[in-house]
């Protein structure tokens, strides 16, 4: 795992982290998704550098090339 980014059950939850913040993976990418550019995203935090954004991007890369399978439940 890339180490800007961190796990830890007391953070957020134990959602994936930017490390030393409390910015979420997730919101990071959600911005990203919705359009906003990494300068943007930069403007809205300007306490990260453009390294944990790509970062995020590779962490999120690495998710999905986990398997996954579809099951029906119920």
């Amino acid at each position: 795992m890339n180490s800007c980014i961190t796990i830890d059950p007391d953070i957020c939850n134990g959602r994936p982290i930017i490390a030393g913040t409390r910015i979420p993976v997730q919101t990071i990418m959600e911005f990203l998704g919705a359009g906003d550019s990494v300068e943007e995203v930069l403007e809205e935090y300007p306490s990260l550098t453009r390294e944990n954004i790509y970062a995020c991007i590779q962490f999120a890369a690495k998710l999905m090339a986990n398997h996954y399978e579809i099951r029906k439940v119920a």
